[in-house]
């Protein structure tokens, strides 16, 4: 084993020892209730089989047999999540035949930040994760379940699932995934043609066409966003079947990949080895699933859902963890926007199965880690139908495709692709993966702004052709609910090509997508609760470092009084009224912005002639 994945996961251990045992004894105490089904009433029982037809009601009251819960983020509306519609009857006729039912236990709201960037809707986002969470809860606290099915993909859904099906964690639990939709257009055209429209070249109509190709159909988008990361990472994690993340919609091997994970959860229901959740999501899984993502170049929103996720399982893990790992792991695979190749690229050249046999190879995963099927090493091959459709998994050979993951002895970097930067203007996280390295350090003058539409207008207005950091400060947790801010990456990137050294300095979000320009993300603390973004001026000179991991301002921002917008716009409208209460609650970014852990008190800023961390 590599002695920093040894090291890492010996910190996140020690320091999680209180908080970890609090955890698995509660689960301990919920396993010994045994199979809760049984334990209900004669009219709580009643309830549970009222709907059912006559043979699914003899299995339900059949205490030998298993009853799976599906907790679904079905809707027809998302393109990732369409695929679900024609699950939970597969799963339960598969289910019937060997005796077992299930049933959905409960939906989950599922919004797309495709849909809402730059709209209002946007600033409920990240917070619907932790009602995810709560509504995954809800599903599951009727206690008639023997194991968990997650059907979800997206930015914050598969996420909010994993949290709250932790607080279930005696059960054993599996998420099965839908797939991505079929490569439309290339990334590269469609980032040229959003620049154009930014830049006035072309109108509305072509941006719309363009747009239309590159989202066209069931599954999920092809970029390497946070939705493929949560797949890849989950996988890692050892939660679905190996293999199993990015095999396409509809396609036989999908379906048998989804029979087959109901089936084999259903039988550890029965008392067959089983294993559940609280014993898989150990530290173990969690450093395996930093480290997928950091070899794959995933989304930086993981800085903030990995730690979230790690909490609710009793771990403490932090943004130094992150960062320690990142310098150690290899960037192994190149997905947009790290690369022209998209998720179906990926998938063709090898997958997660070759992904993680690489790893392996290198040292960089826990390969005794416990998954939810079979051994570790199982997920270093890739699942296939023989002639007569039977499943099978064949192992890994070398990559198809050493352009998109990389050949054994030829990493595409020595390391990972997210860093930590810090300093006099707080911590955030950095992206590196797809910058250059000659735009990987900047020292420019600040332009501040309070909202990604003052961007926006600045830049139709002309005022932002020079070399420049741009701020957009009061969009944390706190402020508004941490929107992504997709909108600036067209901008920017056409000043960057105009020969502009430009930056993005934020205490919002950016996702997968942060793509050329250096970007630190997550700023925390936020300007919201008193960070130093909030004492910042026009002109002040900012040094963004991220091959030293420093971000620090000249200026003397103690002397400053913090500005205080006017965030009443934020507070109504496209139902943010209903989420206030959330964003007073909410913790720091580096504490996953969590409903779930208190707001951490602001560590102190570094100051300019502070060495890093």
């Amino acid at each position: 084993m590599h002695p920093i994945l040894d090291r890492v996961t010996a910190r996140i251990r020690a320091r999680s020892q209180t908080s970890r045992d609090t955890y698995q004894r509660r689960m301990e105490h919920q396993a010994a209730q045994g199979k809760t089904r049984a334990g209900l009433a004669c009219g709580n029982l009643a309830h549970v089989v009222a709907a059912a037809c006559p043979s699914q009601k003899a299995r339900l009251l059949d205490m030998t047999r298993a009853n799976l819960a599906i907790v679904t983020a079905y809707n027809d509306m998302l393109s990732a999540h369409q695929p679900y519609q024609a699950y939970p009857d597969a799963i339960k006729a598969a289910l019937a035949e060997r005796g077992h039912s299930a049933q959905v236990a409960g939906g989950v709201p599922a919004m797309c930040d495709g849909i809402t960037q730059g709209r209002p809707g946007m600033e409920l986002s990240l917070l619907s994760r932790d009602l995810i969470a709560q509504a995954t809860a809800v599903s599951l606290s009727h206690d008639a379940f023997d194991a968990t099915l997650l059907l979800g993909i997206c930015d914050k859904i598969a996420p909010g699932q994993l949290i709250g099906a932790l607080s279930f964690g005696q059960l054993p639990t599996a998420f099965i995934p839908a797939g991505p939709m079929a490569t439309g257009i290339g990334n590269e055209d469609k980032v040229r043609v959003r620049q154009q429209y930014a830049a006035g070249q072309v109108g509305r109509e072509a941006l719309q066409e363009m747009e239309n190709r590159a989202y066209h159909s069931p599954g999920t988008c092809t970029f390497y966003g946070t939705a493929n990361s949560n797949q890849l990472v989950f996988e890692a994690m050892g939660l679905m079947l190996p293999g199993s993340a990015f095999v396409a919609p509809d396609s036989p091997l999908r379906h048998a990949l989804t029979t087959e994970a109901a089936m084999r959860l259903a039988a550890q229901a029965t008392g067959v080895a089983s294993r559940p959740l609280y014993r898989v999501l150990d530290e173990k899984a969690v450093v395996n699933g930093v480290v997928a993502l950091l070899a794959s170049g995933g989304s930086s929103n993981h800085t903030l859902h990995l730690v979230a996720i790690a909490r609710a399982a009793g771990w403490v893990l932090n943004w130094d963890d992150f960062d320690e790992l990142s310098a150690a792991v290899p960037l192994l695979a190149r997905i947009y926007p790290n690369g022209p190749a998209d998720i179906n690229a990926f998938q063709q050249a090898g997958g997660v199965p070759l992904l993680l046999h690489r790893l392996a190879e290198r040292g960089l995963l826990h390969t005794n880690a416990l998954p939810v099927y079979g051994d570790y090493q199982d997920h270093f091959s890739a699942p296939a139908l023989t002639v007569d459709g039977r499943l099978h998994w064949r192992p890994c050979a070398d990559t198809r495709d050493p352009t998109v993951i990389a050949s054994r002895d030829q990493p595409f970097s020595a390391s990972g692709g997210l860093k930590v930067l810090d300093g006099n203007l707080g911590r955030a996280i950095i992206k590196v993966s797809a910058v250059a390295p000659e735009h990987r350090r900047i020292r420019a003058p600040a332009r501040v702004f309070d909202s990604q539409q003052a961007v926006v207008d600045a830049y139709r207005a002309g005022e932002l052709q020079r070399d420049g950091v741009i701020v957009v400060r009061f969009n944390g947790p706190a402020a508004n609910g941490m929107p992504e801010l997709h909108q600036l990456m067209p901008l920017l990137g056409n000043l960057q090509q105009a020969g502009h050294r430009v930056a993005l300095v934020t205490d919002g979000r950016l996702s997968g997508a942060s793509g050329k320009i250096p970007a630190a993300l997550h700023l925390t603390p936020e300007a919201a609760r008193g960070g130093p973004l909030a004492r910042l001026c026009d002109g002040d000179l900012i040094t963004l470092d991220a091959e030293r991991g420093t971000l620090t301002v000249d200026a003397p921002l103690q002397e400053r009084p913090s500005a205080t917008p006017d965030l009443s716009d934020n507070d109504a409208g496209c139902g943010r009224e209903l989420f206030a209460p959330l964003r007073a609650l909410v913790s720091d970014a580096e504490h996953g912005a969590s409903l779930f852990s208190p707001p951490a008190p602001a560590r102190p800023a570094r100051s300019q002639e502070e060495e890093p961390r």
